[in-house]
């Protein structure tokens, strides 16, 4: 693409940021969980109307999916790039203040609306610029990423063979609350974020008085146990430089204070960023699961789940991605990451059966230190919605670059 391309789509996309941010704070408003987004859905199919792609639904999520037909002549066998914006929310009663603020339980605390409302520009943009289109572009909008494994079920449904042969590359975004000052993206080759996992624990003991806790077997005292010998495991089991994170974030057990109940439980999620820990993980559990219950003379029943897999970027295309965020918003505006980050993605899933990359976009608060603004999935995150106008333009201009590369 041209230096003059380049600077006719940036034009473009500044020419949308007004429209881009109505409909990211309208979406705002709305936010559903899950995999059942209807009225996000219906918002995103208003939005694409009467642009020329091909647009399907899908039957076991809300999901939507658009198909542009490029109308740039090649000498070569065309090929396709999938662009995806995930777009539900999460479980969360907002706190910003903000006017746009939502009032029914959730919240787009991750900036899922954001990247829908790229994703829409981008389809704005590149149906604009359909005679520099070499090929065909997918439009992903994946309803489930919080946890529901949106992308699994969309990859079941076909997504990777929309354009009626299969993807050849596929690029993601995702903005930040905090981390870097706003409109710095990110990114780097390799493993850029963690696979997760699940684990869910119920120790069974046998109740009694609290005042006589030796004629009972108390699951609250062997389930503490349980938590802070996990804890020591993980830090004793694996190498700090291939770190293994477990959080608790569920305690559940017991009806008042003076009684000791049968049963307690509670819930973990758990990050790596190698295979190889994968199977020590499950091993380092159960001994530390089972021995602390054998200790307490308690029984324990435990699940250690799979989530998602490592988020792992192509090296190739990561450099590309790089060179074009590069020339079209300056090299101060990117920065590669020295280390992965630990949250999780199901785009992992994409990455695995198409080479492409995962980029991050800070639309940190300006007045907000990065260093000390509230995170993603906090119900103070907030997200500076200028960055739209960029976002939109970087999938478009990926896009159109990756399909003019015949490598």
């Amino acid at each position: 693409m041209t230096a003059a391309q380049l600077s006719s789509i940036r034009d473009d996309a500044a020419a949308l940021q007004d429209d881009l941010v109505q409909l990211r704070r309208s979406l705002h408003t709305i936010p559903e969980t899950g995999l059942d987004l209807p009225r996000t859905q219906e918002r995103v199919l208003t939005a694409l109307q009467g642009l020329p792609l091909e647009v399907t639904t899908g039957t076991g999520t809300t999901s939507v999916v658009a198909v542009l037909r490029g109308g740039a002549s090649t000498d070569a066998a065309p090929r396709t790039v999938l662009l995806r914006g995930d777009m539900d929310a999460l479980p969360v009663v907002e706190e910003t203040g903000a006017e746009f603020a939502s009032t029914n339980g959730a919240m787009h605390a991750c900036g899922h609306d954001l990247h829908t409302t790229a994703l829409v520009g981008a389809a704005r943009l590149l149906a604009q610029h359909r005679d520099q289109v070499a090929g065909d572009v997918v439009f992903m909008f994946q309803p489930g990423e919080e946890g529901f494994d949106g992308a699994g079920v969309m990859l079941d449904e076909g997504v990777l063979d929309a354009a009626g042969r299969r993807v050849d590359h596929a690029f993601a975004m995702h903005v930040f609350s905090n981390l870097k000052p706003k409109g710095i993206f990110i990114s780097k080759p390799g493993p850029i974020l963690s696979a997760s996992h699940r684990l869910s624990v119920t120790v069974r003991g046998a109740g009694g008085h609290g005042s006589a806790p030796h004629h009972a077997r108390d699951p609250i005292s062997a389930m503490a146990d349980m938590v802070t010998s996990l804890q020591t495991m993980i830090t004793r089991t694996f190498d700090v430089f291939d770190p293994v994170v477990l959080s608790v974030g569920v305690i559940s057990g017991g009806t008042t204070r003076n009684v000791i109940p049968d049963t307690a439980s509670f819930e973990a999620t758990v990050r790596r960023f190698s295979e190889v820990n994968a199977e020590r993980l499950h091993a380092g559990i159960g001994r530390v699961l089972d021995g602390v219950a054998a200790a307490h003379g308690v029984d324990v029943e435990w699940d250690f789940e799979g989530e998602y897999p490592l988020t792992v970027n192509d090296d190739a295309e990561t450099a590309f991605a790089a060179d074009v965020i590069r020339e079209l918003v300056g090299d101060d505006r990117y920065e590669e990451l020295d280390k992965p980050i630990s949250g999780s993605e199901d785009f992992s899933r994409v990455l695995a059966a198409v080479p492409g990359a995962f980029v991050g976009l800070s639309a940190c608060m300006p007045e907000l230190d990065p260093l000390h603004a509230p995170m993603n999935h906090s119900p103070r995150a907030e997200f500076d919605d200028s960055v739209l106008g960029d976002a939109a333009a970087l999938y478009a201009a990926l896009a159109v670059e990756r399909l003019a590369v015949r490598s």
